[in-house]
């Protein structure tokens, strides 16, 4: 077991969830839109419990084995309080989501990160870039 998991499912969690918001950033400033209320809406619809919850199950299909297990160990950690805007389910498997991009980067396996940023939130960030752009 890699000693970065011995952080545990919160801490791991914690840095991912501002690794993604990092992510999704860069990945949205480069749409051309420079209004930042405009680009903070954006990452709003994109990086919450709900939005990753539902793409949970995209990313659990693209894990190796270590990767799996910090999805597990992020998912499985006792809250102590109940979430604003997600059901505890929903937060849960969220905080699983954050756990596996915290530990990557944590890992300096900020390549991997991206690759899987990628194949998860491409569609996201461009429905949300058509939205705005649209109308």
């Amino acid at each position: 077991m890699d000693s970065i998991k011995y952080y545990g499912g919160a801490v791991l969690a914690y840095i991912g969830d501002a690794y993604l918001e990092v992510l999704v950033r860069k990945s949205l400033i480069k749409s051309g839109i420079t209004d930042t209320g405009t680009l903070t809406k954006m990452a709003k619809n994109i990086v919450c419990a709900k939005k990753q919850s539902e793409l949970a199950d995209k990313l659990v299909s693209l894990l190796d084995e270590n990767e799996s297990d910090v999805y597990r160990l992020g998912r499985n950690y006792k809250v102590n309080s109940k979430p604003k805007h997600s059901s505890i389910v929903e937060y849960h498997r969220a905080s699983g989501f954050e756990a596996v991009f915290g530990y990557l980067h944590l890992s300096d396996d900020n390549k991997r990160a991206e690759e899987l940023f990628d194949k998860i939130f491409k569609d996201e960030v461009e429905r949300v870039i058509s939205e705005v752009k649209n109308g």
